[in-house]
């Protein structure tokens, strides 16, 4: 394998790999994150030529298949013709026989996209638990890293097993979207995009922080042209990559894009019973498997409203990608291969803007909290919402949402305001008078003494004015592109 030339970010999870290549005993070291996040990159930058056996599963693709590409690259790494292999087990007795015979200090094997190997009644996990516990577990010099972006099946058949390879995972690594601040170092620094923050944070909006998607973006041309090109244009390369998606992570994907596409028509977010009543789906056990194994993608946010029992816990779309093409691509069908040049100031795009500026808000609360100079604070971040009531005086209120609270230990909760805009957001007298309410009915609903203060997270700042003076806290865009603190 080649050495890639550069990495952007990743320090950590760079630094833990090279830990454990290092250590004096055997190791078994699981990477998973979605796919196109850059595990394989990540792992083969750190590796360089330095492997023994490397293997990549295919997507949909019988096990006399696999077991025969497995022969082949057996064959082109020990120098030796390798036999029919009839099975897994047969295929990982072989693998053992060519490591045995290596005269190396070190033996390292890289086996990528493990779960597209366990085909159904291939027993694979069987012959791999085998392999690792009979054998390669008691080897010293023998390093094992496997990759997956079926993050369900890692985490549920390798990190979680209850069985062969209970407790055998020696490390797990998950590798998560870029920031915006590696996003921008990744466009200007490998790419040579000069872009605004703006620029960049309305990417951000679009792709996410994807490595593989960010590395198909074009220098050179306007990005509603790059967004067009990818998206829009016939045959672009990414309209058919939300399908992908969900055929190459979930069995029953079609479950999963109707809970994921009935999210993305009420974007505050939904009940599990709400799910199930507007998707049509049957209930049952099932349902919290599929809302979990969404949650553990990446594809939606979990959360407790303070006050409110499990039964009440919201589910929301967070994957920014989803939540694009779910909006603009998915009914396009080709009829408008500009149409995203042709978006500017369009009312829709306006209303998609502010929803996915607050996703990304959610992606960059530590961010936000050390722009806060909160960091150090034991805190939960929260939304909160609440029906109409009439309190014990009599008192009617008509309710009310928070989209983000930051609930401190040390007697504080910030009422965070996410805005998106081109310029300062301006403070209307209407819209102090607003939050002053909400304010009032947080408090009466909770009975929380602590004290209270109006955050506003936004792209350029608040307008100073005579209303403005309701805000004790800013946050910027240039505050959510800091370099996050690790440890």
């Amino acid at each position: 394998m080649q050495r890639e030339t550069q990495l952007i970010g990743r320090e950590y999870e760079s630094q833990i790999l090279r830990n454990y290549l290092q250590s004096p005993k055997a190791e078994l070291v699981a990477v998973y994150g979605r796919r196109r996040v850059g595990k394989t990159f990540l792992v083969k930058h750190i590796l360089g030529d330095d492997v023994d056996f490397y293997f990549t599963g295919m997507y949909d693709t019988p096990r006399a298949l696999q077991l025969l590409q497995f022969q082949k690259e057996l064959a082109r790494f020990s120098g030796k013709s390798a036999g029919k292999l009839k099975d897994w087990f047969s295929a990982f007795d072989a693998l053992r026989d060519y490591l045995k015979s290596l005269k190396k200090e070190r033996i390292i094997i890289f086996l990528d996209e493990l779960p597209w190997m366990d085909t159904p009644r291939s027993n694979f996990l069987s012959a791999f638990s085998y392999f690792w516990n009979m054998w390669a577990s008691d080897q010293s010099r023998l390093k094992l890293i496997v990759c997956g972006s079926a993050t369900t099946w890692m985490l549920d058949k390798l990190v979680g097993d209850k069985g062969g390879l209970y407790g055998r995972v020696c490390r797990s690594i998950y590798l998560a979207p870029f920031t915006l601040h590696e996003t921008e170092l990744f466009l200007r620094e490998l790419k040579g995009m000069e872009l605004s923050r703006f620029q960049v944070l309305e990417t951000y909006m679009i792709l996410g922080g994807i490595p593989y998607y960010l590395d198909m973006l074009e220098k050179g041309i306007p990005m509603s042209r790059n967004i067009d090109r990818l998206l829009f244009h016939y045959q672009a390369p990414l309209r058919v990559e939300y399908d992908f998606l969900f055929r190459s992570l979930f069995k029953e994907s079609n479950i999963y894009r109707r809970v994921v596409e009935t999210l993305s028509g009420k974007l505050k977010g939904m009940t599990r019973a709400d799910i199930i009543a507007s998707a049509k789906l049957p209930e049952g056990g099932n349902m919290t498997e599929v809302l979990d194994n969404l949650c553990k993608c990446d594809f939606l946010r979990k959360y407790s409203a303070i006050g409110k029992t499990e039964r009440d816990t919201m589910y929301q779309l967070a994957d920014l990608f989803s939540l694009f093409h779910l909006r603009f691509v998915a009914d396009n069908h080709g009829q408008d291969e500009n149409l995203w040049t042709n978006m500017l100031l369009s009312p829709q795009k306006a209303s998609w803007s502010g929803y996915a500026f607050e996703q990304v808000c959610l992606h960059h609360l530590p961010e936000i909290k050390q722009s806060l100079g909160i960091s150090g604070v034991l805190s939960n971040a929260h939304s909160w919402q609440c029906k109409p009531f009439v309190d014990s005086d009599g008192t009617a209120w008509k309710g009310g949402q928070i989209d983000l609270l930051i609930d401190r230990n040390d007697g504080v909760v910030n009422l965070c305001e996410m805005k998106f805009c081109h310029d300062k957001y301006v403070l209307t007298k209407e819209y102090e008078e607003h939050l002053r309410y909400r304010a009032s009915l947080f408090r009466q609903a909770t009975g929380s003494k602590k004290a209270l203060t109006h955050t506003f997270v936004t792209t350029y700042g608040l307008r100073q004015n005579s209303h403005s003076g309701i805000v004790q806290s800013e946050v910027t865009m240039d505050d959510l592109f800091q370099q996050r603190r690790l440890g």
